[in-house]
């Protein structure tokens, strides 16, 4: 990858940007939410949760990412101005439902010469909207720079007495963001693939609130609260599939990389420890390879630009390294992608 590469249109990420709420909910404080039933040993052990970020006020899902746009743009020493396109990955759980995230940032920025969009996919949108980006880089002669930014704070929407909701318990808050440039002749954005099982599309998510179930007096206390709809078929159709997904989305990333398979650094997101632990072993990968994230909790499909800003910042990213974001969105959809570290 070298000459004749830099003949080719290519993609780069030119900058990062991460926003973090200065409020936090300590492994102690979510056992005491669960009234004992999970012990702060068995959070911090078990959950990987030592603690979370959480919204102060004024930290919105919108205006988070705004906050962590305006840091990726610092980051890559350019003007809101020059950026061409939007995509929007904040959550749909926002100041005002039905208002549209990607102008709200372009507004905010005062990136004038752009248009916008809001991508969802869940906890699988930031991979995701990393291919769109450069699929449209790729496809748009008048697409030159592209910002992805999104704010999440899914934390809002936790029972914690509700046993079945564990997995996350360790929903959090933040912004993160990603502009990528057309060829920038550095951090090039390679191959992607992305896996769907829409037998899981109900498995789990908000089931008061929508036109299904909308809300009553009697069910108002469940309004916009997650909920695992199907655990029997949720539980044991994960179990079969996801490991296996995960890694044909690696392979398939590499392949369509044409470069040979070699992780260098996995920025995944945050679940329990023991998994974490297993997915980093059972690619040949050392501790130090991936960043464990109990210290901010789950930001949902903010974690694979505040691992990589985390490893960028901490030195165990350079120059020549391959980077494989990891993403798992409920719905259910996998998604893995290859970031070629540094000039070409």
């Amino acid at each position: 990858m070298g000459a004749d590469f830099m003949k080719q249109n290519h993609a780069g990420v030119m900058g990062l940007g991460v926003y973090l709420p200065k409020n936090v909910m300590t492994a102690k404080e979510i056992s005491e939410k669960t009234k004992g039933v999970w012990s702060e040993e068995a959070v911090i052990e078990k959950l990987g949760i030592v603690q979370k970020t959480m919204p102060a006020d004024g930290d919105g899902a919108q205006q988070m990412g705004v906050y962590a746009a305006e840091a990726a743009i610092k980051d890559a020493g350019i003007s809101a101005d020059e950026i061409d396109v939007v995509l929007c990955i904040t959550e749909e759980w926002k100041e005002y439902p039905l208002t549209t995230s990607a102008n709200y940032i372009i507004n905010e920025i005062n990136a004038t010469n752009a248009w916008g969009i809001d991508v969802q996919n869940r906890c699988c949108t930031c991979v995701a909207a990393i291919k769109i980006a450069k699929d449209i880089l790729m496809a748009d002669e008048g697409v030159g720079t592209v910002l992805i930014a999104g704010g999440y704070r899914n934390c809002d929407l936790v029972n914690y007495k509700d046993k079945e909701l564990s997995f996350v318990y360790d929903l959090a808050a933040g912004g993160a963001a990603m502009i990528l440039r057309k060829n920038l002749g550095k951090n090039l954005v390679l191959g992607s693939h992305i896996i769907s099982d829409g037998s899981l599309v109900r498995a789990a998510g908000v089931e008061v609130g929508g036109t299904a179930v909308p809300v009553t007096n009697d069910n108002i206390e469940q309004h916009f609260m997650l909920k695992v709809m199907q655990p029997d078929i949720m539980k044991e159709r994960l179990k079969e599939v996801s490991m296996e997904n995960w890694m044909q989305c690696i392979d398939k990333a590499f392949e369509k990389s044409q470069i040979p398979k070699k992780i260098d650094y996995l920025a995944m997101l945050h679940f329990k420890r023991s998994a974490h632990e297993a997915f980093v072993a059972a690619n040949g990968l050392e501790p130090h390879q991936s960043i464990y994230l109990e210290n901010y909790g789950h930001l949902g499909q903010l974690d694979q630009i505040l691992s990589l800003d985390l490893a960028r910042k901490d030195g165990r990213v350079k120059d020549g390294d391959n980077i494989v974001m990891l993403a798992a969105g409920i719905g259910y959809t996998w998604a893995a992608n290859v970031i070629k570290w540094g000039s070409i």
